[in-house]
Formats: C-alpha cells, sequence, structure tokens
C-alpha cells in the first residue's frame, strides 16, 4: 500500500478574492415574491460583533461568482456600491424539488483572526490502478476542513490521483501537501482516496440477481385464503 510518489501529486490551488454586489432588503416574507421573480435572492450577511443585515443577491452574478471561485473562497461583498466587507458563504438553501436559490447566508470575517471552513477536493488526472488493472475508484472526502487566515486561505486543494498506480494505492490526510500556515484537525492516517479490488465474477452476478419480493409480506396486501378457510366460510354462509 502506498501512497503518492512526488510532492507535486496534492497541491493547493489559491485565488483572488472575487467580487459580488448586493443591495440592502426591506422586504420579508410573501413580499420577496416579486424580487425572486427578478432574479433576486433574499440573503443575510452577519459575523462576529456586527448587526445582521438582511440583503439582495442577484442569481447570475451569484451563479458566476460560485462557477468561479467556488463556495470556500473570500468574497469582496459590496453592499450598494459601498461599504464593502470580506465574506464567506456560511449556507446556501435551495429548493429540493427545483433545486434553485432560496436563501443565502454570509458570513463576514477579519483578516487578522484565523476561521475554520472546508476546503472542496478536486480530483484531477487518472489512476493507472483503474484504468490498466480495472480497479475501482473510492473517495472518502470531498471536502477537508482548515484552520487559517483568510489570506492563507486555499480555493480548493487539488489532488493528482495518477499517482495510484497499483490496487490499494491511496492517498490519506498524510499525503496531503498542505502549506505549514493551514492548520488540519484530522488523523493524518484517513484516507482520503484509495483504489479497491476489482469485483470478482461472483461478486457481479450476485449485484444483477434480481430479488423477487414477497408481495405476502408486504403491509396492505391481502393475504391469500387457505383452502380450508375458504370452505369453512362457505358452509357458515
Amino acid at each position: 500500500m502506498r501512497g503518492p510518489e512526488s510532492s507535486e501529486q496534492v497541491e493547493l490551488k489559491y485565488m483572488e478574492k472575487v467580487k459580488l454586489s448586493a443591495s440592502l432588503r426591506k422586504v420579508f416574507g410573501k413580499k420577496t415574491k416579486s424580487h425572486r421573480k427578478e432574479g433576486q435572492i433574499p440573503s443575510v450577511v452577519y459575523g462576529k460583533g456586527i448587526d445582521t443585515i438582511p440583503l439582495w443577491v442577484n442569481e447570475l452574478e451569484l451563479k458566476r461568482t460560485l462557477k468561479q471561485a467556488g463556495e470556500s473562497t473570500i468574497i469582496d461583498l459590496s453592499i450598494g456600491g459601498k461599504n464593502n466587507r470580506n465574506v464567506l458563504i456560511h449556507e446556501i438553501q435551495r429548493d429540493p424539488v427545483s433545486d434553485n436559490f432560496m436563501h443565502l447566508d454570509f458570513y463576514q470575517i477579519r483578516m487578522d483572526e484565523k476561521i475554520t471552513t472546508g476546503v472542496e477536493l478536486e480530483f484531477i488526472g487518472e489512476a493507472p490502478a483503474v484504468k490498466e488493472a480495472g480497479g475501482i475508484l473510492i473517495k472518502s472526502l470531498d471536502e477537508i476542513e482548515v484552520r487559517c487566515f483568510p489570506a492563507d486561505l486555499p480555493s480548493k486543494i487539488v489532488v493528482d490521483i495518477s499517482s495510484l498506480k497499483q490496487i490499494d494505492d491511496r492517498i490519506a490526510i498524510k499525503d496531503l501537501k498542505l502549506s505549514e500556515k493551514i492548520e488540519i484537525d484530522l488523523d493524518p492516517e484517513i484516507v482520503v482516496v484509495v483504489v479497491s479490488p476489482p469485483r470478482s465474477q461472483e461478486e457481479i452476478d450476485k449485484l444483477e440477481e434480481k430479488v423477487e419480493e414477497d408481495v405476502t409480506k408486504v403491509e396492505g396486501v391481502a393475504q391469500p385464503e387457505a383452502e380450508g378457510d375458504s370452505q369453512s366460510e362457505e358452509k357458515t354462509e
């Protein structure tokens, strides 16, 4: 079982702050429907020692920001064309059916104080153990919680899986080449990604078997009458 072969397999990806504009929100509840139809998302910004401020954020502009930077990048939020604040996206609420944005929470940060937040893992490359040996790539984590000063926060941690050349090769937390300025409170042996052995033909056959459901055990389905019961009922009628 091996990890990455060089320090270049896993790296950080830093990004400049991105800009996003917002406007003050003065309507709430059902009154927000007309604004939503115009592509405005109700939002709030809050933080340590500041009052919560209700906002509107343009949906198209938000989508561009997320596509450019993701959710773990510092945003230079401009409120009403001024009053800029350094914020992180704390929570995005989406409609469970349409997946449309419903509400957005920004958390205002101080550049001189450390923050704790999740950073997305971006897997790149192709694992020879999968392509050539038929192994199964299993990703155990899709993000890692880090603690650092905002200026040292990476937008992503890139993991190059091309180092996984044999079955059971893996990349663990200890293999991530992070800056000394970043703290991770996780067991260094926790596996990030591993290549498992290919399934045997027997395992594949079991997966393809169709399990016939016993309808007599399904709640709400009437049980078939026994022959003797049917005859006894006929005698009593």
